[in-house]
């Protein structure tokens, strides 16, 4: 049983600044399409979520984020809506959603949902009736510029999926920006009637009873209103990138400083029902760590997530500055993998590493984080990134970047259930997963590892449960970050519970020395064969990539 508690807490998340219900907590994310198929056509959908509702509340999670489920022509997979207050037909609809949050609810689960803020599909009748008309009622609904005198593009600004950032629009004369696909044009919010209608989407699912939401692609919310160009990278790359996006300093097409109204704007509505939250995702761009700060001030977001860590490499370093700057710049949200980046069971692992210890050493190391913590689904199987042939990939990105880049469809392939079934019981037998399920992935089952004595999905339930029993692991502050070669050592104090922290990164054995008396260990979950770091003195040797928690 998971521990949370249902959409009606009374959790204090009205005031910024406040204790929320996502301070501590774990969440779990559900990239629905990938999840479970419960109709048969080959593709997850709400009756899936509702099936793998008990697997998620077992794992020891207090929440879920649930990946866009909206009307969408699927051009990017949900993230291009076309009605944001529509359960699309291949999912399910309105009824199958409420008995969801129903369940998750009676399970302990709160439910975050995907707010795609920034922008809609071409298919949405906002923007269907836009480019129809300058003085259509939506007119000013997107970001809509006149060609240069040339007739080119109004300025340089790039696309995150390649090419340029515009599309020419022959019916009304102008140029529309989109920051990601053609198909995604994007929303302006210097007009109040686009506002205001986002807010009534926001309410419109609180008042279903969801516990708040993930806000999708905050840096890109709002520009510079004069439309300025972006000045090249300095130094210049020496060859050209696949990702053309990276060439430019991203001055003025995002991360601007009217992002911030727009989240309190939210953040006020939010408010108007008691203890519902907002987690927000920002990009891996300069100063992820400060814009999580100025966002997180009290009337802005909950807490927020970035994707710079998990395009870091894996070492103690990059986890102690990470640390640092959590501490020192609020609330942070910690994630592994997502369905935007490669699963971290491959992208990580050093050489010669064994899997099972090392992902046993994430789930650990992912529980003792401070702030909110968030497993993607198939990390607590410890699924490795799906290797694809290019006939396999549906990611328009990975396609256009292919070979230099494989997009982002390995690390969102089915979630294997059950290694007898057809299709690893994700979809029946004769249904046609909407992308291959691994061979490999079908031994990692959530089925198979039920059975299995210290199966990575073991060891991500009782590393989940340390964090759920322990003051200082769920609400305590992180103190004397440390590095020592290898090894990457914190501690954490709350609730008057004083843990020290101590992990080895390395595929040999490392020494740390302790800097106090040592600690009295806390049993770890490991591996059955997994070694144990042992005590001598105030030396403490830890084996390859192994763990020490204990209480001073």
């Amino acid at each position: 049983m998971a521990g949370g508690s249902n959409g009606s807490s009374s959790d204090d998340s009205s005031s910024g600044g406040g204790r929320h219900w996502l301070d501590g907590a774990a969440l779990y994310q559900i990239y629905p399409l990938s999840f479970r198929d419960g109709n048969g056509d080959g593709r997850g959908d709400l009756t899936g979520v509702l099936d793998g509702l008990d697997h998620v509340a077992a794992l020891g999670v207090d929440g879920l984020w649930l990946s866009p489920f909206y009307a969408s022509p699927l051009a990017d997979f949900g993230y291009d809506v076309s009605d944001h207050c529509a359960v699309d037909p291949r999912m399910g609809d309105l009824a199958l959603f409420d008995r969801v949050v129903e369940k998750a609810h009676r399970l302990g689960l709160k439910v975050l949902l995907d707010l795609v803020l920034g922008h809609t599909s071409v298919r949405h009748p906002w923007f269907e009736q836009s480019r129809r008309s300058r003085s259509a009622d939506t007119a000013d609904w997107y970001v809509w510029a006149d060609p240069a005198p040339d007739g080119t593009a109004p300025n340089n600004w790039l696309s995150v999926f390649g090419g340029p950032a515009w599309t020419w629009e022959p019916r009304r004369r102008q140029f529309y920006l989109h920051h990601f696909l053609p198909q995604q044009p994007t929303l302006n919010y210097r007009s109040p009637a686009c506002l205001d209608a986002m807010m009534e989407v926001a309410r419109f699912w609180l008042a279903r009873g969801i516990d708040g939401f993930r806000v999708d692609a905050v840096d890109f919310l709002m520009r510079d209103p004069a439309l300025r160009p972006n000045p090249p990278a300095d130094p210049a790359p020496r060859a050209f990138p696949a990702k053309l996006f990276g060439m430019q300093v991203h001055a003025h097409d995002m991360m601007h400083a009217d992002i911030r109204p727009v989240l309190e704007r939210l953040r006020r509505t939010v408010d108007g029902f008691p203890g519902r939250v907002l987690l927000g995702e920002l990009s891996s761009q300069r100063g992820a760590a400060g814009r999580i700060a100025l966002h997180t001030r009290p009337g802005g977001l909950h807490t927020a997530y970035t994707l710079d860590l998990p395009k870091q490499p894996f070492t103690p370093a990059v986890f102690r500055h990470a640390l640092m700057a959590a501490d020192d710049h609020g609330n942070t949200c910690w994630s592994f993998s997502n369905h935007d980046v490669a699963r971290a069971a491959s992208r990580w692992r050093p050489d010669g590493a064994d899997p099972a210890r090392f992902e046993a050493l994430l789930a650990v190391l992912l529980a003792c984080l401070p702030g909110t913590v968030c497993v993607y689904q198939g990390d607590e199987l410890g699924l490795p990134q799906a290797e694809l042939a290019f006939e396999d990939l549906r990611d328009p990105f990975g396609i256009n970047h292919w070979p230099e880049f494989a997009g982002r469809d390995g690390s969102r392939t089915p979630l294997p259930w059950t290694a007898a079934a057809p299709n690893g019981g994700f979809c029946p037998d004769g249904a046609a997963p909407w992308l291959p399920l691994p061979a490999e992935h079908l031994e990692r089952a959530v089925a198979v590892q039920e059975r299995r004595p210290g199966s990575t999905l073991a060891i991500w339930r009782a590393a989940l449960a340390l964090r759920r029993d322990s003051p200082a692991l769920r609400t305590g502050r992180p103190s004397l970050v440390d590095e020592d070669g290898p090894v990457l050592a914190f501690a954490r104090d709350g609730g008057g519970e004083h843990l020290l922290c101590v992990f080895n990164f390395g595929t040999a054995e490392a020494a740390y020395e302790l800097p106090d008396a040592p600690p009295v260990p806390l049993p770890v979950p490991r591996p059955p064969d997994a070694p144990e770091p042992r005590l001598d003195g105030t030396t403490l040797r830890l084996p390859p990539l192994g763990v020490f928690l204990g209480r001073c």
